[in-house]
């Protein structure tokens, strides 16, 4: 899974970034990088950890996530490059997360002279309809051209005529309704606005520990109102705590509340948002994570390992994470007729325990 991180200049989301992946990018406040910072984070799992326990693999593979930090962006009317440029390194990214301030710095001026991070969230959403509206416009003009040549090219232009309609009136992609004919028509097409969102508000270490910050309410019920999760985070404090030994940051994420690291905060609200699930895979060899979306089928998931697995499926061997817990060997499963044979349209259930029958 990629999830690209956006927001304004200044609001600490390459922090964010090196928080997720245990990187050490500059954050560079003032705005002009042009490079976008990549890396992975490790989603923590806890059932991976239990497993790897017990099988004592020669390699343990948890989930990860490619995360890729932007530039801070710009309003259009300000600077010289437009939000679009800095936002193409995200354009087929799965999900963004939109970082807004919560944090008052003497140190670090915020770009709009205040904090008012209801404020930030408007404005970067319409950044993101008008980069969406300048596709769509840029695109019909294309097809007035070129459908007297390819009539197939006709059937895009409805479709994009009530994508316009919607942006003109503020509202996101992802509020159009489109057939499945119509979705094949637009999978090739990056929309930003059709695009699952999560925002996450940065705070500083006494809101961290108030769980108060300007807006919060008003910030609170915008999000309910566009349908998309809220995290807060204070990243810096939580950077810090992830460099510290085991005991120590243990010691201090209770003394802040915290009860789970800011990836796996993110991870969990992602997966729950995307609508994505995990099965995993044992062994001595390897026990390991894998991510399929929310009612895949096995052979599916089979595919998810290696395109032969699905190709040449024929029975997959299934147990839950939960029986397996409970009883504590793959034996005592198979005794209690808890380990089962499943075919290529069974739908694979999060936590899954599978083993794949396959002949090329």
């Amino acid at each position: 899974m990629d999830i690209g991180i956006i927001g304004l200049s200044g609001v600490g989301k390459t922090s964010f970034f090196n928080l997720l992946t245990g990187g050490k990018a500059d954050a560079g406040y003032g705005g002009g990088r042009g490079q976008a910072n990549m890396g992975m984070g490790r989603v923590p799992d806890p059932r991976i950890d239990r497993l790897s326990a017990v099988f004592q693999p020669k390699k343990t593979t948890y989930a990860t996530i490619r995360f890729i930090d932007v530039a801070g962006l710009q309003p259009s009317t300000q600077g010289e490059r437009r939000t679009g440029d800095f936002l193409n390194d995200i354009r087929n990214v799965d999900c963004l997360v939109h970082v807004v301030r919560g944090f008052a710095s003497d140190v670090v001026p915020h770009v709009a002279g205040s904090i008012d991070p209801l404020r930030d969230l408007e404005l970067i959403h319409n950044e993101l309809l008008l980069t969406d509206w300048g596709f769509v416009e840029t695109r019909l003009e294309k097809l007035a051209k070129e459908r007297v040549k390819n009539p197939n090219l006709a059937k895009e232009e409805p479709i994009l005529r009530r994508c316009m309609e919607a942006l003109e009136e503020g509202r996101p992609l992802s509020t159009v309704d489109l057939s499945e004919d119509e979705e094949k028509l637009m999978a090739g097409y990056t929309f930003f606005t059709r695009k699952p969102m999560i925002i996450v508000v940065n705070l500083d270490e006494d809101q961290l520990q108030s769980g108060e910050y300007p807006n919060q309410s008003q910030v609170q019920e915008w999000c309910r109102d566009h349908a998309l999760p809220l995290i807060e985070v204070s990243a810096q404090v939580e950077l810090e705590i992830s460099q510290l030994d085991e005991a120590d940051r243990d010691l201090f994420m209770e003394e802040y509340g915290l009860k789970e690291t800011g990836i796996a905060r993110l991870a969990r609200t992602a997966y729950s948002h995307l609508g994505l699930i995990s099965f995993f895979t044992v062994g001595q060899d390897e026990v390991r994570a894998w991510t399929v979306r929310d009612g895949a089928t096995a052979q599916e998931a089979g595919g998810k390992i290696h395109s032969d697995i699905a190709r040449g499926f024929i029975r997959a061997e299934v147990c839950s994470y939960a029986d397996f817990i409970e009883h504590g060997s793959m034996a005592a499963l198979k005794e209690k007729g808890l380990l089962r044979l499943e075919g290529k349209d069974y739908k694979v259930k999060d936590a899954d325990i599978m083993t794949f029958r396959f002949n090329v």
